[in-house]
């Protein structure tokens, strides 16, 4: 009787310890669980699932009016960012860049923004196409040859070192406006020309041939935070654009 007992204890205690190192299920059959894929908010060139909100409220927020960021400028660039991103074309949608042709090129009216905290990463100054005008732009074109600027929303593209040393390659997003500018060489470079002497000398900035250039001392900075995939706005108020773009009409 007694190793009938000892044997049952046994048993009894061999049952326990295996039944707890099973996993337990609450409910019978029940499925593996989904993994939760939370938004996560930080700037990264390959993280392109993220949704950025950007009220235009955020214009007052930021304060950017003091920046030299104009209302017109931001409202119409960001709609168009907004149709960017909800087609899914950014692969880095944390940064936009927005060059104002509206203002004379003696001004620094390229800027750089991030979306999260509104913070200006880069304010510089740009040249815009030399037939496109002298100290203002007033004239753009797709045309190839045409050594005009082209207005509209780009998609940022990789990194090359061409003849004007490392510069990034650009994507236009518009037909009839800007969607010519590969077949034209359009690309972002540094270039002596864009610089405070030069406008000292000349009283105006130098002009390219229909490329967004930038200082050199600043070229390989502003092409690294804006490369991969970021939108570029270069606005103007030209009625035909603002009317017929379907980026911002959308």
């Amino acid at each position: 009787m007694l190793n009938l007992i000892r044997n049952q204890a046994f048993l009894s205690c061999l049952f326990f310890i295996l039944f707890c190192n099973q996993p337990i299920k609450l409910f019978a059959d029940s499925p593996t669980p989904l993994s939760i894929n939370y938004s996560i908010k930080f700037i990264d060139h390959n993280f392109n699932n993220e949704i950025i909100d950007v009220p235009i409220e955020k214009y007052e927020v930021w304060k950017l009016a003091s920046a030299g960021i104009s209302i017109e400028a931001f409202s119409n660039a960001i709609k168009g960012y907004e149709y960017l991103q909800q087609s899914k074309k950014l692969i880095n949608p944390a940064i936009i860049t927005s060059i104002d042709f509206s203002k004379p090129s003696t001004s620094e009216r390229l800027f750089v923004i991030n979306l999260h905290s509104g913070e200006i990463l880069f304010n510089s100054l740009v040249a815009h196409g030399r037939n496109s005008g002298q100290q203002y732009a007033k004239h753009f074109s797709n045309q190839p040859a045409s050594f005009e600027s082209s207005l509209g929303f780009y998609i940022t593209m990789d990194t090359y070192i061409g003849n004007n040393g490392f510069s990034l390659k650009l994507k236009g997003c518009e037909k009839n406006f800007n969607n010519s500018v590969e077949e034209r060489n359009i690309v972002i470079h540094g270039a002596s020309y864009v610089s405070k002497d030069f406008i000292r000398q000349n009283g105006f900035l130098g002009r390219s041939h229909g490329c967004p250039a930038l200082p050199v001392d600043l070229n390989n900075q502003i092409i690294n935070t804006i490369k991969n995939g970021t939108c570029l706005f270069i606005y103007h108020p030209t009625k035909k654009y603002l009317q017929q773009s379907s980026f911002i009409n959308h």
